[in-house]
């Protein structure tokens, strides 16, 4: 889809897993979190594209210049009684910045959202992005501040999966 002069957004295929799983590790490094990445190229083929697609991925080009993404999948809401969005990843490279892209990222998410008649569509930021959350709270998002988010992984998640 073209969004601009310079920006065109495009639903990936199994050939684009090398600039997913690149940015997927840049994405880590820019929120200080490269310890906990354990994807892999193989793991992305098998969880993005394989039998079960768990999740969908949008690639933002610049001039013909992969530039940024969106990783994203579908949740529930039960008092809404229908899907929502939940934008898992959204990250543009630093001399990309500024440019309108994660802008356009978030229309085409927002667009996807409205014609799957999803309620809501919701993403987490760390606390410490003030630049990512004055970006949110420009378009007219707002932190969910009642709500605590919790997480099982590793050994907890494997503990309570044999209870």
């Amino acid at each position: 889809m073209i969004i601009s002069e310079h920006i065109r957004i495009e639903s990936t295929t199994e050939k684009d897993i090398p600039v997913i799983f690149s940015f997927i590790k840049n994405l880590a490094e820019y929120e200080k979190l490269v310890h906990e990445v354990v994807a892999t190229e193989d793991i992305l083929r098998e969880t993005l594209f394989g039998e079960r697609r768990f999740a969908e991925v949008v690639i933002a080009y610049y001039d013909h210049i992969a530039a940024g993404y969106a990783l994203f999948f579908h949740n529930f809401s039960t008092f809404v009684g229908r899907p929502g969005l939940y934008l898992e990843d959204l990250f543009v490279q630093r001399e990309f910045r500024g440019k309108g892209i994660g802008t356009a990222l978030l229309q085409h998410l927002a667009r996807l959202a409205v014609e799957r008649q999803c309620g809501r569509m919701e993403w987490a930021v760390l606390n410490w992005n003030a630049p990512a959350i004055s970006f949110y709270k420009q378009l007219g998002a707002r932190p969910m501040n009642e709500w605590t988010v919790y997480r099982l992984t590793g050994d907890a998640l494997k503990h309570l999966a044999k209870a």
